[in-house]
């Protein structure tokens, strides 16, 4: 009997972190949390897409329930995985926000939205076939790359949460007033009292709590505009190919399969980033199948209206921050967005939660992912080698774009498709310069360089125990209190002491 009872709480334990299951309604409000934390990142793509090709508001809502709709389905597909498709990690997916200069240029070169979905198609499935070889590059991705990329991942996003605290809306009256400030601290805030104070359960679910507190004070406050909820339609169930069939074009579908490049880059560092948080094991093969699910609904989402889909960096902060590592509370996230994209009004209602709200909450969010990548550079080893270049070098350089956003303002458009991102510059500068330093004549540099990390200095214990007070060396001559010299004599190892 018991022997039966032992192998059955082993095959219900979890084989891996991101197996473990929740009860019902904590999976179904942490998955909803995951939802609202990136739910302002999920519709300013389609936003800026939809203002750029001219379209009409209600337009521009189609666009953006779409893009909800698809990046509920390419995050079930995902966490829950099929077949050589999906990593099943804690990932939420969305529209990628690293296309949408190319998509807008694109817009630009005629042919209006057709001509992107077009292009978007053509890229995906070029790249559906070569996610396995992209995959294969992941033993270039030791600790001081993917360290330098999960810091670079928070430090990218921390600029967001800034232009969220401060209104989001650059041309309104009151952008970076003291009220949307204000509103933005009291959310983080919250975060800080309810995950130090609150018991776990409330901690855990200490930013969907924050958001719900905040809308609540700032709709009393009069900061918060619930009016337009009932505007439009109850339930919509996206139409295909609404904009018209798509159109392909070789120098479209050229310009966006960098993006799609850039997209395997930050996807395959929020795998590896995840991987870290969760504490599990991330190969080869389970990268293949991460990029496999992202491909694959890139290539599927232009049908209903929608834009290559990537990983959401910001969410792996929320993993990080809650502790809860289990895929299917993603995966019901995932859930979420599909209803909220064939139910508008749910929509609205997330939609009307005011930016300085979110910038509190990101700023949290954002901030821890950063920390992570710090924890994961902290365990890389600096003595006889150049992996304290690597860091410096890579992270300034994916900085760059952030502190002087017009430097690659003169660059070819690829360029800065790929290095504008300051999450794709650092993640090439760190795999670039980890093969140079690291696989290219391999060499020790614990002399002739000065960014050579200087070697720990042991001495052993015995030679401690036979020193007296006043013992100094003086020109390599170990001398006593009198200045007479001590004798010294060679440490038998192990083969001395048999003989």
């Amino acid at each position: 009997m018991s022997r039966s009872r032992s192998r059955t709480a082993t095959t219900d334990a979890p084989r891996r972190p991101e197996d473990q299951r929740l009860k019902a309604w904590p999976t179904l409000a942490y998955g909803v949390q995951h939802v609202l934390t990136m739910y302002g990142g999920i519709i300013a793509p389609p936003l800026v897409i939809g203002q750029a090709a001219g379209l009409s508001t209600a337009e521009v809502g189609l666009l953006i329930t779409c893009c909800l709709f698809i990046g509920g389905l390419a995050t079930i597909l995902q966490t829950i995985g099929l077949p050589f498709f999906g990593s099943q990690l804690p990932l939420v997916q969305g529209v990628s926000f690293s296309g949408v200069a190319t998509m807008m240029a694109i817009l630009d070169g005629g042919g209006g939205l057709p001509r992107v979905f077009g292009a978007v198609i053509a890229s995906s499935v070029i790249g559906l076939v070569l996610a396995p070889f992209f995959a294969m590059i992941v033993r270039f991705f030791p600790p001081v790359v993917t360290g330098v990329v999960i810091t670079a991942i928070g430090l990218s996003l921390l600029p967001v949460a800034g232009g969220w605290a401060m209104g989001a809306d650059a041309t309104a009256s009151d952008y970076g007033s003291l009220p949307n400030i204000g509103l933005a601290a009291l959310s983080l805030a919250l975060i800080v009292l309810l995950s130090k104070f609150g018991p776990p359960a409330i901690s855990r679910l200490s930013i969907l709590l924050s958001l719900a507190l905040s809308t609540v004070i700032a709709a009393l406050l009069g900061m918060a505009d619930f009016s337009d909820v009932l505007t439009g339609p109850i339930f919509a169930v996206p139409t295909p190919f609404a904009f018209g069939l798509p159109t392909f074009d070789i120098a479209a579908i050229i310009s966006m399969l960098i993006v799609i490049l850039v997209t395997f880059t930050e996807t395959t560092a929020d795998i590896l980033a995840v991987g870290e948080v969760v504490k599990t094991k991330v190969s080869q093969k389970r990268i293949a199948a991460g990029l496999r699910a992202d491909m694959i609904s890139s290539a599927v989402s232009p049908v209903f209206n929608s834009f290559t889909q990537s990983a959401f960096a910001q969410n792996v902060g929320l993993v990080a921050i809650t502790k809860v590592s289990s895929r299917f509370v993603v995966a019901a996230g995932g859930i979420v967005l599909v209803v909220l994209g064939v139910l508008p009004v749910l929509g609205r209602v997330v939609a009307a939660i005011p930016t300085p709200v979110l910038g509190g909450v990101g700023i949290a969010l954002f901030g821890t992912v950063a920390a992570s990548g710090i924890n994961t550079l902290s365990k890389v080893d600096y003595k006889n080698n150049l992996n304290l270049i690597i860091v410096g070098i890579s992270l300034s350089f994916g900085m760059l774009p952030l502190v002087q956003p017009g430097i690659y303002a003169d660059f070819p458009s690829w360029f800065q498709v790929i290095f504008q991102s300051g999450i794709s510059s650092a993640t090439v500068m760190a795999v670039l310069l980890n093969v140079v330093f690291n696989h290219i004549g391999r060499r020790s540099t614990s002399e002739g360089s000065v960014f050579a990390s200087a070697p720990a200095r042991r001495v052993p214990e015995e030679l401690l125990e036979a020193l007296e007070d006043g013992d100094h060396v003086v020109d390599g001559r170990l001398l006593d209190t009198q200045g007479i010299e001590v004798q010294t004599v060679r440490a038998l190892d192990d083969e001395d002491e048999r003989s």
